[in-house]
């Protein structure tokens, strides 16, 4: 048995597709440009090509992006006031804080400033919370676990009544995630650092989120036969025969893992484009909600 290769880059690419047409419908009704700002504190080359490429792709897709770089040593009072600005700026209708952000700077301080219509990577404790309670709807679901959900639904991956893992339990992917899971009725299980008898937990699931950070740490003999495998993971390992000494592989042995699931993201090429186009899916839907 060979699982089916889920194609991260061709849903995003659909998605992408449909968020274009809309803007382009939205700008020939009249109303304004769906535009999101990228806070950028410091010089982390890998934080300024995120920012980077979520600019690219709002060009790509008609949409307006306004930069707003400070420098590594700005003090929370800049940061807090760049972000008050965007707040009482009607031409920005999403805010994005690139994390992380240098370590004098209280992270969670400026995430609440972030007006709720405008958090667009869903990380607001209003947004979180709305997710969290059963019968309420965040404005915003933040991106990457968003992209996931999308995957299996696309893929057609049962997810009400399946027993579901998540591998990892930061704020970014793993806790949303779980939360977006139980929301269409699966039963979950959230693994991390303590759980005991990993391998006999994981395989359990019916649909596994690996979203842990460990290079290949899921084996083959950790998945359940036909399971669901979404691998988050993006880690560079060793690999004499690239050009640059390294690869980037998940946090599932995917050769492995391949020969026994029923479905399973690449790395690259899975859950990775699905993050920016969740996200400018989120920008266009803040312009609906600011300007309807």
């Amino acid at each position: 048995m060979t699982a089916q290769i889920i194609d991260g880059k061709a849903i995003a690419q659909k998605v992408r597709q449909e968020v274009a047409a809309r803007v382009s419908e939205r700008i020939a009704a009249g109303k304004s440009q769906p535009t999101l700002a990228t806070v950028l504190v410091g010089d982390r080359p890998d934080s300024a090509a995120y920012v980077a490429s979520k600019q690219k792709a709002c060009a790509e897709l008609g949409m307006g992006s306004v930069h707003c770089p400070l420098p590594a040593d700005a003090t929370q009072e800049e940061v807090e006031a760049r972000v008050r600005e965007l707040n009482a700026d009607p031409k920005i209708h999403g805010i994005l804080v690139q994390l992380p952000m240098p370590a004098h700077i209280d992270e969670e301080r400026v995430l609440q400033l972030i007006n709720i219509e405008k958090d667009v990577d869903g990380f607001s404790p209003l947004n979180i919370g709305r997710l969290a309670q059963k019968g309420r709807k965040p404005l915003f679901v933040p991106c990457t676990p968003y992209g996931c959900i999308y995957l299996l639904e696309e893929s057609g991956v049962k997810i009400e009544g399946a027993n579901a893992v998540v591998l990892g339990r930061s704020n970014i992917v793993g806790m949303p995630a779980a939360l977006l899971l139980i929301s269409r009725n699966a039963t979950v299980t959230v693994c991390h650092s303590r759980t005991r008898d990993l391998p006999s937990v994981v395989r359990q699931a019916d649909i596994l989120i690996a979203a842990i950070g460990r290079a290949e740490m899921v084996r083959g003999d950790w998945i359940k036969p036909g399971a669901a495998v979404i691998d988050v993971g993006i880690n560079a390992i060793p690999d004499a025969t690239k050009k640059s000494g390294r690869r980037l592989v998940g946090d599932v042995n995917f050769e492995e893992a391949k020969e026994v699931a029923g479905y399973i993201t690449p790395v690259p090429g899975g859950v990775g484009p699905m993050t920016i186009a969740m996200l400018m899916k989120n920008t266009l839907h803040a312009a609906e909600i600011q300007d309807p």
